[in-house]
């Protein structure tokens, strides 16, 4: 038990005594991005460090007991049992809560989303899907208590929308959302269906880390600024000014619009938070494209084009095709009951890391 653990013990030892080491100098504050990393590694390793001291307090308390179970007193001896007893019973637990604390978090796990999600294959059934999930993450969010900002939306014909995009903002929500990247597919007879057939659509869902200046600086100088008149459903105009905006990053040539505020100087506020997150994805794309297989996530790459759920009105049920976890909870996770999803999703990552980083298969013996 001693060989197996005390190494992890001595890490994080190590580990919180370095970054104690780097709080304590004086030109860290000197860059505030740098100071913020160090002081959340440092919240991060203080729970580690104090797990780490119950674990000493614990393998002293196990030599002690030991000693004393050879006392010439039964009472001594009595208390030397039941001392090792309770040492023992607490240690599995406690191991298991020092292996997952030196699990490397997501690093963007703390930041806010954008969210973006299309129409796929469908026409104007796609597009009522995507009002559909809209929805869903809508009513997710509120109960999650994260707090929703409409960007953009894009009318559908029929109704529902062709694109939507908003953020997503509070505590770890992109820590939550995540996994939500991908194909979307529903099976279900359309309003327009008089025939009673079953139609498959699809709806792709992109959730980016949102990033600020201080995280990814883009020089303005890069940036062309388009401003055209809003247009509504049908060719309507929103408004009679022009308060468009289109934004291109010349390097790269990503592009972000924004038109659903009256506002220009809004409407370039809310497209510049989308062209950051999509720079931020291409550059983050491109590193792990050099890195190779071994930065893919364990439960998906996170590729837009990768089917990851289908929702199937007639049986009310729903299968994740990553985990293969299907529930026959069609309504409410629509209502936005996407608890039990996402806490399969993340039990089966934090899995995977575990068998990753201490070998087996992910459980704590």
């Amino acid at each position: 038990m001693i060989d197996s653990v005390e190494p992890l013990v001595e890490e994080i030892e190590r580990s919180f005594q370095e970054v104690e080491r780097q709080l304590s100098d004086p030109d860290l504050f000197n860059d505030q991005k740098r100071a913020v990393e160090v002081t959340r590694e440092h919240k991060r390793l203080k729970d580690a460090h104090e797990l780490a001291d119950r674990w000493r307090t614990l393998q002293a308390e196990l030599v002690e007991a030991a000693e004393l179970l050879g006392d010439d007193e039964v009472e001594i001896r009595d208390m030397a049992k039941a001392q090792r007893e309770a040492a023992e019973e607490e240690l599995p637990a406690l191991e298991e809560q020092l292996r997952l604390s030196m699990i490397e978090p997501d690093p963007n796990d703390h930041r806010n989303v954008i969210l973006e999600i299309r129409a796929g294959a469908g026409g104007d059934e796609a597009a009522l899907w995507v009002g559909d999930l809209v929805n869903m993450y809508m009513k997710y969010a509120t109960s999650a208590k994260l707090k929703v900002e409409v960007i953009e939306l894009s009318d559908g014909d029929m109704g529902g929308y062709r694109e939507a995009f908003f953020s997503v903002s509070g505590e770890g929500a992109y820590s939550i959302l995540k996994w939500e990247s991908g194909v979307h597919r529903v099976q279900r007879v359309p309003q327009t269906e008089t025939q009673g057939r079953i139609h498959t659509s699809t709806a792709s869902v992109v959730v980016r880390p949102e990033m600020d200046d201080i995280d990814l600086h883009i020089d303005m100088n890069d940036i062309r600024v388009d401003r055209y008149r809003s247009g509504g459903p049908g060719g309507q105009s929103v408004n009679t000014t022009d308060s468009a905006v289109r934004l291109t990053h010349i390097p790269t040539g990503i592009v972000a619009s924004c038109q659903n505020e009256k506002s220009q100087i809004q409407n370039k506020e809310a497209a510049m938070r989308v062209l950051r997150a999509r720079i931020y994805e291409a550059q983050v794309a491109e590193r792990d494209a050099e890195l190779g297989e071994q930065r893919r996530s364990a439960i998906g790459t996170g590729d837009r084009a990768e089917k990851i759920r289908t929702y199937n009105y007639a049986e009310s049920r729903v299968t994740d095709h990553r985990i293969g976890l299907t529930l026959y909870q069609l309504d409410k996770i629509l209502q936005g009951g996407l608890e039990p999803l996402i806490d399969g999703l993340r039990a089966e990552e934090l899995r995977a890391r575990l068998a990753d980083r201490f070998g087996g298969d992910g459980h704590v013996a």
